[in-house]
């Protein structure tokens, strides 16, 4: 259910840098009761993916990298951004191949989620691949670089519970295939 006397009006847009991973526009926006302007900025972006990989074993594949933003490393599972022209499906496997050297596996979807709905215009599409084995090195892009963990869910449970699996796009795509929080906890 919407309630369309909360829509925002577009006035003007407008484009502005081109970044790395996002076109920049800034929108200028009515608001929907007060009728004054404001400037609001979108970040452009291809869809990304997300993949909860769980091999033969049963461990759950996860990587660690450095992320910028927060100046720090993280665990979570492969994820990554959608090529033009390419299906979401298609950029899942290849991610996780990249990334990790793990592919084959049974593949369903997870649905799709709103990356951050507030500054940008995409989706993540949420993957899971059971049954995914080792099938090549690793080959991470040049701006990447990556380690593999193969965890158990308590492992992962225990590195959300401890902070170091925080990103949330990862965590709403395992939180679909596993209880990621004990309900006493949280």
């Amino acid at each position: 259910m919407t309630d369309d006397s909360l829509r925002w009006r577009k006035i003007a847009s407008e484009r502005g840098p081109d970044l790395p991973l996002f076109n920049v526009r800034y929108d200028r926006m009515r608001h929907p009761g007060s009728e004054a302007d404001f400037l609001r900025i979108v970040l452009e972006a291809p869809d990304w993916i997300n993949v909860v990989a769980t091999t033969e074993d049963g461990d759950i594949v996860m990587v660690e990298q450095y992320r910028f933003g927060i100046e720090d490393l993280t665990i979570e599972p492969v994820g990554g951004i959608v090529d033009a022209g390419e299906e979401a499906i298609d950029a899942a496997k290849r991610e996780l191949l990249e990334e990790t050297g793990y592919g084959g596996g049974q593949w369903r979807s997870l649905g799709v989620v709103q990356a951050n709905p507030a500054i940008h215009n995409n989706l993540c599409h949420l993957w899971c691949a059971d049954g995914v084995r080792l099938i090549q090195d690793q080959q991470p892009d040049d701006g990447e670089a990556i380690k593999v963990h193969l965890m158990s869910i308590d492992e992962v449970k225990a590195a959300v519970a401890d902070g170091r699996f925080l990103h949330p796009l990862g965590q709403a795509a395992m939180s679909r295939v596993y209880q990621l929080w004990d309900s006493d906890r949280y």
